[in-house]
């Protein structure tokens, strides 16, 4: 008799990889669980086999290297706080991790799962007998984007609360893929289209997040939703100023991606904002209406600046 796999915990990154190429049509990583669980529940989630990574000691080191602080993929978000590192020169990293779910997730969540967050929309999220009742999307296998009624295009948003905050100063990620490392910018990663998200190989790791740690970075973050624990972000904003004059404004949950304007202290803020603005390609997926996320952009932005004077 043949037994099918359904769960491994993995012992090192390489026995992971490998596990992965041997069921790549049919697996799942899973660390904290937070996000892939819940979306099996809903049927949302559909892999038979589960490799879990939680085991991984090499995953949870966090240590300077060069001028960056690199911190591992599996470093809960709720010890963030511990890092001294993280305490003196990323506060707003802290504030981001703080923003998701409730204290109960962050003890489990880590910082790499938020990273790859499934792209969310009112219209995915729900259970399977919701889905077929109103109707497939294209997300789960359907002819149209029930948003706007598009057949495309999926706008399924970017909720990542921590990717904001870490692209505002310029993070980069740490890829292992078949045993062979290379460091690319957080941003890259995100492709803009929400059926597939993410660009890098299904089986790729994320072994640490790397921050710039001498850029002198202040920052104002925040974000939108109806209750402050639990729930997904409908907008989330990072604007991050360096000890150079360099801007950097990010925005989440109004785009398949996370939206990116930059920019210096010598130019007119009032553009910069109508350019994240105009970028952000908000449809009705949320519980707050296109039109209101898209007011409190500008909102968002223009407080932030005024608490960066």
């Amino acid at each position: 008799m043949i037994i099918e796999k359904l769960y491994l915990k993995a012992k090192t990154i390489e026995q992971a990889i490998y596990e992965a190429n041997e069921h790549v049509d049919s697996f799942r990583y899973i660390a904290g669980g937070t996000d892939v669980l819940v979306n099996k529940f809903q049927g949302n989630e559909e892999s038979s086999y589960l490799i879990d990574i939680s085991g991984i000691e090499e995953l949870k080191n966090t240590f300077l290297i060069g001028n960056s602080l690199a911190i591992g993929a599996l470093v809960r978000l709720d010890d963030l706080k511990k890092n001294k590192h993280i305490l003196q020169h990323f506060p707003v990293l802290l504030e981001a991790a703080h923003s998701v779910a409730s204290p109960m997730i962050r003890k489990t969540a880590t910082l790499g799962g938020n990273l790859l967050c499934e792209n969310r929309c009112s219209f995915y999220n729900q259970s399977e007998w919701w889905r077929e009742a109103v109707g497939y999307c294209l997300k789960c296998d359907g002819e149209i984007c029930i948003a706007t009624g598009g057949k495309k295009n999926c706008f399924s948003k970017f909720v990542s609360d921590t990717a904001v905050a870490l692209i505002s100063m310029n993070a980069s990620i740490e890829v292992i893929e078949n045993s062979s490392p290379s460091i690319v910018p957080l941003e890259s990663i995100y492709t803009g289209d929400g059926v597939n998200p993410r660009k890098f190989n299904k089986t790729a790791i994320i072994k640490s997040i790397h921050i710039p740690i001498n850029e002198g970075f202040k920052s104002v973050y925040k974000k939108l939703r109806q209750r402050e624990s639990l729930e997904f972000s409908s907008l989330t904003t990072a604007v991050t100023l360096n000890k150079a004059g360099k801007i950097k404004i990010v925005l989440g949950g109004v785009d398949p991606k996370p939206v990116v304007v930059e920019g210096t202290t010598k130019d007119d803020k009032n553009e910069l904002i109508k350019q994240a603005v105009k970028m952000a390609r908000i449809v009705d997926n949320d519980v707050y209406s296109r039109e209101y996320r898209k007011e409190m952009i500008s909102v968002y932005l223009n407080r932030s600046f005024e608490e960066l004077n």
